[in-house]
């Protein structure tokens, strides 16, 4: 499955400003690969034009979340709650007009709990990588 634009809106709650994923192609039941061009105007965008880590985490949890809703029987989007953030590291942060590319994989789920890992790279380059749970609902 591969989705972009507006057809996003049926895997996700999150709508704009927030809304951090551009695109979304399933691989497989436990990951998925998503992009995100940043732009101007991006909620998470510091003064110096640059993509805060906190986007870069939101973009992530996001890129989850769409995996999850991917999965998902119902006719609206779960929501979903990042619970922690463990091992994030960040090589740089992302420019406007850089197109972020997300792979995450679900791991270890327990009730409404899952644990993920999730890489972004630019052109190649991994510039952030962290661990997650999720909780969702």
């Amino acid at each position: 499955m591969k989705l972009k634009g507006k057809d996003i809106k049926r895997l996700l709650p999150q709508r704009f400003p927030f809304l951090m994923v551009d695109e979304f192609e399933q691989c497989d039941d436990q990951q998925a690969v998503t992009a995100l061009t940043v732009r101007d105007g991006n909620y998470f965008m510091l003064a110096d034009e640059t993509l805060a880590e906190t986007g870069l985490i939101e973009h992530m949890a996001q890129s989850c979340s769409a995996l999850a809703g991917s999965k998902s029987k119902g006719d609206s989007a779960p929501v979903g709650m990042i619970v922690e953030v463990k091992h994030f590291y960040c090589n740089r942060r992302p420019q406007a007009g850089d197109k972020i590319e997300t792979r995450a994989q679900f791991g270890l789920s327990f009730g409404q709990m899952t644990l993920a890992h999730c890489a972004s790279t630019i052109d190649g380059e991994t510039i952030a990588e962290t661990d997650l749970k999720i909780f969702v609902e």
